[in-house]
């Protein structure tokens, strides 16, 4: 019989995971440091960034946050500033720089993050206020995304891997 928590995590690591798939393309010639080079670093940094963050592990802070300084320049997802964001999350009350990542990451079309702000304008969390039109133009945003059209994940399902991202210990 599979642990309810260990389930729960496999899925949330598997979502979170999915997000390393997609390369973004090479449109320059190769070179000593070519494209595909930066991208497979690219992907390798991530992951390993996306493994510390789902650890918990809070003395992994420091290892993560320097993977995505390095990943951020062929960051074009907003993937950086989410992961990020949670980081400052867990690390303490640091609402206007986790505000300001999640909307550079919302710009930049990152559905989870997108889906965290519905969460921090709708319950508040983090904010003083609930702002529920502030809110509800998220969720509007959070349908208009190519992964919204395509079904995967469901608004539901963000909203479930961003609330488990912010509770770890």
């Amino acid at each position: 019989m599979i642990d309810r928590r260990h389930g729960v995590g496999c899925l949330l690591l598997s979502l979170m995971l999915a997000g390393c798939a997609s390369p973004t393309t090479c449109d320059e010639p190769l070179s000593g440091d070519s494209c595909r080079e930066r991208q497979l670093l690219y992907q390798n940094d991530m992951l390993q960034a996306k493994m510390l963050v789902m650890s918990g592990d809070l003395e992994s802070h420091e290892l993560a946050n320097a993977l995505l300084r390095r990943a951020a320049s062929e960051d074009e997802r907003g993937e950086v500033e989410f992961y990020q964001a949670i980081l400052m999350i867990r690390e303490g009350p640091q609402t206007e720089e986790v505000l300001g990542k999640l909307e550079a990451a919302a710009d930049k079309q990152q559905p989870y993050a997108v889906a965290l702000l519905y969460r921090i304008w709708s319950q508040p969390y983090l904010v003083d206020e609930a702002d529920p039109i502030r809110a509800e133009e998220y969720r509007a945003d959070y349908a208009e995304l190519d992964v919204a059209k395509s079904g995967y994940p469901s608004f539901e399902k963000a909203l479930e891997l961003v609330d488990q991202l912010v509770q770890m210990p």
